[in-house]
């Protein structure tokens, strides 16, 4: 069997990975990176983030055209949408990105392996692809695998009505009533775009409320904007089981009435995705979360061998696990890597789009920080009533006694943007007033995260 040796090897090519090997490579690494599909960038670039706000862009400059645009004063005659070259767009910005990938590979020296990785002792990879086998040396291992979704007991998957999101991107026609299973932000981005193009979208949460994890203030406002844009929750709802019939799919939940309906999107989160890895050659036993167990700077029990993103704890975002790689493979190099846990943003692209970094309220009130909390509604900024998307608002809390920032949460137009400013803030240990002391540009929306900052210690100027 073939034998070729590296630095570091990087097992998956997603978001994590392949920041990590590009990073190695430029600190003069000799770089290998494995990964088991033909196209590069993960389930983030290939069917996850990228492909789903391509077509969440597309699904809501058709809802605009046909709901919006005549407060502007632009009539249509009928507005249609052609789901085909909606789907087609959605495939070419994926190309493009894993092109692109590939490219960056190739101008970084990393040296590209397709197949399925398995450690197999200590600075050994056997790589396995169709009929052919080798085997990889190497003095550093970076695990970088990511995640797939969870399923649920009794849901059975058949991958045509009753699917994932990998499904719900691709589906060929518009289902006449889709349920999803879980009101994450998966399954509120996944459902925002088909009911845009017409289907009935109901969705079952286990949990009295829509986005676990995010400022309950904020997603029970948001939660009320997406009932009047037509989604339908049923909160507090245990599903025990869905199967697919020959008419369509039959949901079965405790205490409640069957759910009949077209397709099912099962959006319950997601588990490590760490299965073959070959994690017993090396005596690495996954917790109970099935995460991989990493020090402080992502190293695990065996010598060598490191993990960063969805396998290890944390948040499964896609720039989290980028700032892990990058971290990672700079303290091999260096001596030096840093993540700061608590300024990573997490965004929802729904419309109105819902941003948060930092502690929510009820994380202040469970650990008994004092705060105080500003707020701006986008109603009162004068960008956002040119735009016409006035929904939602701006909310900062900050220390009692030092002012410092401690969580920034934004429910309105361009809100994934806007929490960058406050990410960078908070980064630099920033206070309310700091930010409120900054000038920003008149008319524009990061007016309102300002106001938001001035609301702290109750002196807005424009509300």
């Amino acid at each position: 069997m073939e034998k070729r040796e590296h630095d570091l090897v990087v097992i998956g090519a997603g978001p994590g990975g392949y920041v990590a090997a590009i990073r190695a490579a430029q600190l003069g690494l000799n770089v290998g990176c494995v990964e088991k599909e033909t196209a590069l960038g993960g389930t983030c670039l290939r069917i996850g983030c990228i492909p789903s706000k391509a077509l969440l862009e597309s699904s809501e400059r058709f809802w605009e055209a046909k709901e919006k645009f005549k407060d502007h004063g632009i009539s249509f005659g009928r507005i249609e949408f052609d789901l085909p070259t909606m789907l087609r767009r959605k495939d070419q910005v994926v190309s493009t990105l894993t092109k692109g990938v590939d490219s960056l590979f190739k101008k970084n020296k990393v040296v590209r392996y397709t197949g399925l990785a398995r450690l197999d002792g200590s600075g050994r990879i056997t790589i396995q692809n169709g009929a052919e086998k080798f085997e990889l040396r190497a003095k550093h291992t970076l695990i970088a695998t990511g995640s797939k979704p969870s399923g649920l007991p009794g849901v059975e998957l058949d991958g045509r009505r009753i699917g994932t999101s990998t499904e719900a991107l691709a589906y060929d026609s518009v289902p006449g009533h889709l349920v999803v299973i879980g009101a994450g932000y998966i399954g509120l981005e996944l459902g925002s775009v088909w009911s845009r193009l017409g289907a009935k979208v109901t969705a079952l949460e286990f949990l009295d409320r829509i986005l676990p994890g995010m400022d309950s203030e904020i997603a029970a406002e948001a939660q009320k904007i997406f009932q009047k844009q037509g989604l339908e929750f049923r909160l507090g709802c245990k599903v025990t089981g869905a199967k697919a019939n020959q008419e369509g799919c039959v949901i079965e939940s405790q205490g409640g009435e069957p759910i009949r309906c077209d397709r099912v999107l099962v959006a319950v989160g997601r588990k490590p995705n760490t299965d073959g890895l070959g994690l017993e050659s090396v005596k690495i036993k996954p917790d109970e979360k099935g995460c991989i167990p990493v020090d402080d700077h992502f190293a695990t029990s065996a010598p060598g061998i490191y993990a960063i993103g969805d396998v290890i704890r944390g948040p499964m975002l896609a720039h989290k696990a980028e700032e892990e790689g990058i971290a990672c493979v700079e303290r091999l190099v260096t001596g030096y890597g840093h993540v700061d846990y608590n300024t990573i943003p997490g965004v929802v692209y729904t419309h109105p789009e819902i941003a948060s970094v930092g502690k929510t309220e009820e994380d202040l009130k469970r650990e008994g920080i004092d705060y105080r909390k500003g707020v701006f509604p986008f109603r009162a900024n004068g960008r956002a009533l040119s735009l016409g998307q006035t929904e939602g608002k701006i909310k900062i809390l900050a220390h009692r006694d030092t002012d410092r920032i401690l969580g920034v949460h934004v429910l309105g137009p361009r809100a994934g943007d806007l929490i960058a400013e406050a990410a960078t803030a908070m980064a630099f240990g920033a206070s309310s007033e700091d930010l409120a002391r900054c000038c920003h540009a008149h008319p524009t929306l990061s007016e309102a995260l300002k106001e938001a900052a001035l609301a702290v210690d109750g002196r807005t100027v424009n509300l």
